[in-house]
């Protein structure tokens, strides 16, 4: 049955506030990813769609294939079925060691839905139960990625999986403006308390940074507001900050041209010009901002990319510190 058909038969789970939550049996929790525009193997979603409803999200694609138009993105909630038995039985050694696993690449997996379905939680135990299993008790290359503090609720099994796999936890920021970030992002955590969820993680003896992704041209890129979100992730104690040009498939301009439309119309026309035929901002526009982030790293004393530092402990990472490059994967994580 293909995930158009199974979306449409999903009974419904619940009701929130103008979000409606369906039960989605799936066939796989493991997904591996081909494209070559990312740095990982596989990915895990537990959720179809998301509530923070961001205006610029480029997964909303992923509702597309289930005959949903890409504006019910954030209002369509799909809760995947059976999470840890399918994990359970899709992870082989042979599949993820020397691989890099990346939870969240489409959906945010500490969204709202996850206080009431816990699909995360589920997911993150089940990944600890295996990584048991290995040769020397772990070896998996993990990341998280989101935009809610909700993640330090789940720091005790944090903590336990990095004791025994690599593990990077990555907060999604793209601007210190509360008000700027209510409007661009709707639903998602203030910005705030994402950089305090990092600086607890942290404090836990967690690897935590700031993915400052996607910078928004006209909105997000003033050096002054990038220079007051390196700072903070410095003050923040982040492991590292990487940042990435928002990127904009026809489904995300759908939703996002006529924000732009209705909230900033001076915007429009530039963004129409550089998106009509491409998803990538210009090259040398691109250029400029990773100079510009190259320089306030450095400044600030924050690397670009996962630490590569691999615990004398945890074996069969030999293959990792060449694929575990987070700017790799930030189209695919903002």
């Amino acid at each position: 049955m293909g995930i158009a058909r199974l979306a449409a038969s999903a009974p419904l789970e619940g009701e929130g506030k103008g979000v409606d939550y369906y039960r989605l049996p799936v066939r796989s929790l493991l997904n591996r990813v081909d494209s070559r525009r990312v740095g990982f193997t596989w990915s895990i979603n537990p959720y179809r769609g998301c509530e923070f409803g961001c205006q610029y999200c480029y997964a909303r694609y992923t509702h597309e294939y289930m005959e949903l138009d890409a504006t019910e993105f954030e209002n369509k909630i799909y809760v995947k079925a059976e999470a840890a038995r399918l994990l359970r039985r899709d992870l082989t050694p042979e599949r993820v060691l020397g691989e890099h696993i990346a939870i969240g690449a489409a959906t945010d997996p500490y969204q709202p839905a996850e206080r009431r379905f816990g699909v995360t939680r589920a997911v993150l135990e089940t990944l600890l139960e295996f990584s048991r299993t290995l040769p020397g008790g772990g070896g998996l290359s993990l990341s998280i990625t989101t935009k809610s503090n909700l993640v330090v609720r789940d720091t005790d099994l944090l903590k336990q999986i990095s004791e025994r796999n690599r593990l990077f936890i990555n907060l999604s920021v793209t601007t210190l403006h509360p008000r700027l970030a209510r409007v661009v992002e709707p639903r998602a955590p203030r910005p705030d308390l994402r950089l305090e969820a990092v600086r607890q993680l942290n404090e836990a003896g967690l690897a935590a940074g700031v993915f400052a992704c996607p910078i928004l041209p006209g909105l997000t890129d003033r050096e002054r507001d990038l220079e007051a979100l390196v700072a903070a992730a410095a003050a923040a104690r982040a492991r590292y900050l990487c940042a990435n040009v928002v990127f904009l498939m026809p489904s995300a301009q759908k939703k996002f041209f006529p924000f732009l439309e209705e909230k900033f119309p001076r915007l429009l026309k530039q963004y129409r010009k550089w998106y009509a035929r491409r998803a990538y901002a210009p090259e040398a526009y691109r250029k400029e901002i990773s100079a510009r982030m190259h320089r306030l790293r450095a400044k600030y004393g924050l690397s670009g990319r996962w630490p590569d530092s691999e615990p004398d402990s945890l074996p069969n990472y030999s293959a990792l510190a060449a694929s575990a490059r987070p700017q790799l994967a930030l189209p695919f994580a903002c």
